[in-house]
């Protein structure tokens, strides 16, 4: 008995050493993923604190605003809206880079020009400021509806311009999605230039005669089928591009822009350098 007691006593210890040595290996195991996401909080908090952030936000909204306004109101002629371009980029360009494109702004991402969390906050805003665009827009089309008496002398009630509904393009989508990565390349490639600019008045130019010809070659090659270019998804919510019905529209004016964006910023880093 005493010695079975004296053996039972031994092990023991080596149990409790066995236990130690699982408990800090968890302990070692969990450590550096508790930093780390501690790490991404810390870091997403004090962005989110930062007033250059939310400043940054705020022209990426006005921008896209004032560009899917101009848009609208030109019917999307190119020349016109080269000239919105640069307006935008000498008013908030200095402030936020004048991205006003989420196929833009996830180029600029991909290339690592800006952060993740400032890519996602662009893109919101973004979005956010074309809606607007056509929620005002729309409010002084449904204050402009021309009476009985003026249709019967032919006058007809303004209408708000649009693009056309890709989903009536039966056959025909793959035509528009190809204008569409092509011309968002083309702006890219641009936009890319645009960011090494010196100054603002280089950079304004350089994006703005980019969506010119972007524009130039993508709406020529969408025309051809009957379609539409428009290279900015944001801008796609004011010009009511998008159908719940299919899922074509969201192919052809989200998908088809990021691609072609991405494009253009790769190939022009590949071409220039990064550090040219």
């Amino acid at each position: 008995m005493a010695t079975k007691a004296a053996a039972t006593t031994k092990k023991a210890p080596a149990k409790s050493a066995s236990a130690k040595t699982t408990t800090k290996k968890k302990t070692v195991t969990s450590a550096p993923a508790s930093a780390s996401s501690s790490a991404l909080a810390s870091h997403v908090q004090s962005s989110l604190r930062s007033v250059a952030l939310w400043r940054s936000l705020g022209a990426e909204f006005v921008g896209t605003l004032l560009l899917a306004s101009v848009i609208i109101a030109g019917q999307g002629q190119p020349i016109f809206v080269l000239f919105a371009l640069v307006g935008v980029i000498l008013l908030v360009g200095s402030i936020s880079g004048a991205h006003v494109n989420p196929a833009m702004t996830i180029g600029a991402l991909v290339t690592r020009r800006i952060g993740w969390l400032r890519a996602v906050g662009y893109i919101v805003a973004q979005l956010l400021g074309a809606a607007l665009a056509f929620v005002v827009l729309s409010s002084f089309i449904a204050g402009a509806a021309v009476s009985e008496e003026a249709e019967l002398f032919g006058q007809t009630a303004p209408v708000l311009f649009s693009a056309v509904d890709v989903a009536t393009l039966v056959g025909k989508e793959w035509y528009v999605f190809f204008a569409e990565v092509l011309g968002a390349a083309i702006l890219g490639f641009a936009i890319a230039h645009a960011t090494r600019a010196k100054d603002v008045l280089t950079s304004a130019f350089t994006g703005g005669l980019g969506i010119f010809i972007a524009l130039m070659v993508a709406v020529s090659a969408a025309n051809y089928v009957g379609g539409s270019a428009i290279l900015n998804p944001a801008v796609a919510i004011a010009l009511q591009a998008y159908n719940w019905e299919t899922i074509w529209p969201f192919v052809v004016y989200a998908v088809a822009p990021v691609l072609g964006g991405v494009a253009g910023f790769i190939i022009h880093d590949l071409l220039r350098g990064r550090t040219a």
